[in-house]
């Protein structure tokens, strides 16, 4: 008897016939999507979790920076001297700081440091509080470092915007005379010495190369006062002091110098016409065109009779000037003298620095400019017959 066939190809023991071509090729697509899927579920998973620490690590990153840049503790205001030894580097300073809680994170502080192209950290002591922010500390940095421990401060000098050699000679003796510390006639007498001139010389020759050639000059160091706030302490001298001063200067002026070189100026020039502009104008906007005013002067080899220089040649302060004054016989009566005269008629703010480093409305040819004290507004003419004109509206 012949035995039947089975149907749906399968054997007659039970076992599933082979698939076909195609079927088999189906299988492995379909085997091949399913282990796609379950493949893409694993990469998710992966960069889903490796997302999530991104953003973790970069917000306790932010976390971490953002407090790091804050004062060490905002109410301690406490003064701590720090040494920072000759050829430190800033990783070294840094640490320092750090280890004398003045920041928080020396290695923030130090990338700080390096993102604001921060330089002219100076070797010595220095004094910190806690409470000071990085620009604060960077300031303090840069400021000129003490030979010895500053210990018990006394008291501090403030150096006003405008204010003469003789003028700061009185603030000295003034504010440190609770203390007997130094006098007037001490403070100038420095001032005369030509072997201390010398060392600032030195030390700072960019800065103070063109004082030092300057002629028929009453004080060397009129104009680099810097106006300013200073700490004294027990241990300061007066030489500590002004060499405090001049730093300063130093600081405000460095960036400026390849400007002053390039307007074919030397600082000494700029400083003189700065102290000029210091007391002949106080808005910005009138400072900058006043040292327009006085540049269109010299380019035309006007002189510049500003009384400013009359009183300084006088060494007197007037509220009116005689005929017989603006005729006085001075290097640094610039009525009867053309030109910048000696040097700097005071010690000028940075403000004016920079008003005549960016002289405004050159192009207007004004030539004269007078001001009406009632109401302090400026007015600029381009003829003396406009001048004269607008003095007698004014009254003056």
């Amino acid at each position: 008897m012949k035995s039947e066939q089975t149907p749906n190809n399968k054997k007659d023991d039970g076992q599933q016939a082979p698939l076909d071509p195609a079927d088999q090729a189906k299988q492995r697509a379909e085997n091949r999507q399913e282990e796609q899927k379950v493949a893409n579920r694993i990469v998710v998973w992966i960069v889903s979790i490796l997302a999530v620490l991104l953003v973790v690590i970069g917000v306790l990153g932010y976390r971490y920076v953002h407090n790091s840049l804050q004062p060490y503790s905002a109410t301690d205001t406490r003064t701590v001297a720090i040494k920072i030894p000759i050829g430190s580097s800033n990783k070294e300073i840094a640490a320092e700081l750090e280890k004398n809680k003045i920041v928080r994170s020396a290695t923030v502080f130090n990338y700080y440091v390096k993102t604001h192209n921060y330089t002219d950290f100076t070797a010595g002591w220095h004094t910190f509080k806690p409470s000071m922010t990085l620009d604060q500390v960077v300031s303090q940095l840069q400021k000129e470092g003490l030979a010895s421990e500053p210990k018990d401060r006394i008291g501090r000098v403030l150096v006003k915007e405008g204010v003469t050699v003789d003028q700061v000679a009185a603030a000295v003796a003034d504010q440190t005379k609770k203390n007997k510390k130094w006098t007037q006639a001490q403070f100038i007498k420095l001032m005369k010495d030509d072997s201390f001139m010398s060392s600032l010389a030195k030390k700072y020759p960019k800065l103070l190369g063109s004082a030092m050639s300057a002629k028929d000059v009453r004080y060397r160091l009129e104009g680099y006062l810097a106006p300013a706030t200073y700490d004294i302490y027990k241990d300061t001298s007066l030489k500590d002091l002004v060499i405090m001063m001049v730093h300063k200067s130093q600081q405000e002026l460095s960036p400026l110098f390849a400007t002053i070189a390039d307007k074919n100026l030397t600082v000494q020039h700029t400083l003189t016409l700065a102290s000029l502009v210091e007391r002949e104008g106080v808005k910005t906007e009138d400072r900058e065109k006043i040292a327009g005013v006085f540049f269109n002067r010299l380019d035309i080899g006007m002189a510049l009779p500003s009384d400013i220089s009359v009183m300084y040649a006088l060494n007197t302060h007037k509220t009116h000037l005689t005929n017989k004054d603006t005729a006085v016989d001075s290097p640094y009566n610039l009525y009867v003298n053309k030109g910048f005269g000696p040097g700097p008629f005071n010690n000028p703010s940075i403000n004016a620095i920079q008003a005549v480093l960016q002289p405004a409305d050159r192009d207007q040819n004004y030539l004269y400019f007078q001001a009406d004290l009632k109401t302090g507004k400026i007015y600029y003419s381009q003829t003396y017959e406009q001048h004269q004109s607008t003095t007698s509206n004014l009254g003056q």
